[in-house]
C-alpha cells in the first residue's frame, strides 16, 4: 500500500510539471531555437529544431520519472504496462495512480494560466479537433495503439541500454504526437 501511494504521489507530481511544461513548451521551443538561431531550419516544411526540443524535453521528463521511482505522466502508458504484466502495478495502485495523473494534470493547467504573462497567452492555444468528431475518434484511437505498441516493443525487444531505450521512447512519442501542422 506504501508504494501504491508513493506511485500516485509520483505520478501527480510529474504529471503536474509535464502539463505545466508542455503548456509553454511552444514558447520555450521559440527562446531555444532563437538563441542559437536554428529557427528556420527544416526539411519539407518539417521544423527539425522544434522535434529535438520537444523530444528533449520528453527525454528529461522519462529520467525524472525514474528517478522518482517510476512516476508516468502518461495515463496510456501506466495502463498498458498494466494490461501486460509489466511493474509491479496492482488493481489498487491503478485506481490511486490514475487520478493522481488526472488531478495533477488539471492542477498543472490551473498554475500555468496563474502564472504566464499576458504577452505570451495567444501562443498558448490547445489542441482543437479540426476533423468532425468520429474521424477524430478514429485518429485517436489508431494513434493510441501504434505509440502503445511502439512503447511495449521498445521496452520488451528494444536496446539494453537504458538510455539508448529512453531516448527511442521520447523520439517515437514525440514523432507521433507532434502537432497538426507538421
Amino acid at each position: 500500500m506504501a508504494n501504491a501511494i508513493k506511485a500516485a504521489i509520483g505520478d501527480l507530481v510529474l504529471t503536474f510539471m509535464w502539463v505545466f511544461s508542455y503548456s509553454v513548451l511552444g514558447i520555450a521551443t521559440n527562446a531555444i531555437t532563437r538563441a542559437f538561431d536554428v529557427q528556420h531550419v527544416s526539411y519539407n516544411g518539417f521544423p527539425y529544431p522544434s522535434f529535438f526540443v520537444t523530444t528533449f524535453l520528453v527525454f528529461v521528463f522519462t529520467i525524472i520519472g525514474n528517478v522518482l521511482g517510476g512516476a508516468s505522466f502518461n495515463p496510456t502508458g501506466t495502463t498498458s504496462f498494466y494490461a501486460v504484466g509489466l511493474g509491479s502495478d496492482t488493481l489498487f495502485s491503478m485506481a490511486l495512480r490514475l487520478p493522481a495523473q488526472a488531478l495533477g494534470a488539471a492542477g498543472g493547467a490551473i498554475a500555468i494560466m496563474e502564472v504566464i504573462p499576458k504577452e505570451y497567452k495567444h501562443m498558448m492555444g490547445g489542441h482543437s479537433l479540426k476533423v468532425d468528431l468520429h474521424t477524430g475518434d478514429v485518429a485517436e484511437g489508431v494513434l493510441t495503439f501504434v505509440i502503445t505498441f511502439a512503447v511495449l516493443f521498445i521496452i520488451l525487444k528494444g536496446p539494453r541500454s537504458e538510455l539508448v531505450k529512453t531516448w527511442l521512447l521520447a523520439m517515437s512519442t514525440v514523432a507521433l504526437v507532434m502537432r497538426d501542422k507538421y
